[in-house]
């Protein structure tokens, strides 16, 4: 095998990054699927400040999770999400957007994976058709949106989100 393409482990910093995204999806999912169970809508939009995928609730208000319930006071003490001092000043060093809506586009499609692997979990160990059938429909939300991240062009000219 050519030393090029031999798998070094990630090290002990890397691993408290990977750790502490890991565990920001996890809860930006569970606080989700809880909103999903009450109502809330998911949808084909992303917040600009964070990329998390935007819910909508019975007010037709729009609902960022993450950036007014989990990153609340915590991201500026983030140096993963704090790239630079001017950044934490607030200073916009923001990337073109084409590669900045490619990262918001991955983000989101991996927390609705997230998502997904959560419910379907769940649906395993469902007792009850209601929470089945609340679980079976978060599935399919989030399948949809899978799709829709896969062909944003597509989903942006379909109506319904």
């Amino acid at each position: 095998m050519d030393d090029d393409m031999e798998w070094t482990p990630p090290t002990e910093a890397e691993m408290k990054v990977i750790q502490a995204k890991r565990e920001r999806a996890d809860k930006i999912s569970n606080l989700m699927g809880s909103y999903l169970l009450k109502g809330y809508k998911m949808l084909n939009e992303t917040c600009p400040k964070c990329t998390t995928i935007y819910l909508r609730d019975k007010q037709d208000e729009l609902y960022c999770v993450a950036c007014v319930e989990v990153d609340t006071d915590t991201e500026k003490d983030n140096p993963a999400a704090v790239s630079s001092p001017a950044a934490a000043a607030g200073a916009s060093s923001a990337p073109p957007a084409d590669a900045e809506d490619e990262r918001a586009l991955s983000a989101a499609a991996a927390a609705v994976r997230a998502k997904l692997s959560w419910a379907a979990g769940q649906l395993e160990s469902a007792s009850s058709v209601e929470s089945s059938l609340q679980l079976v429909g978060l599935i399919r939300a989030c399948a949809d949106a899978l799709q829709a991240l896969r062909s944003p062009a597509a989903a942006q000219q379909s109506p319904g989100v």
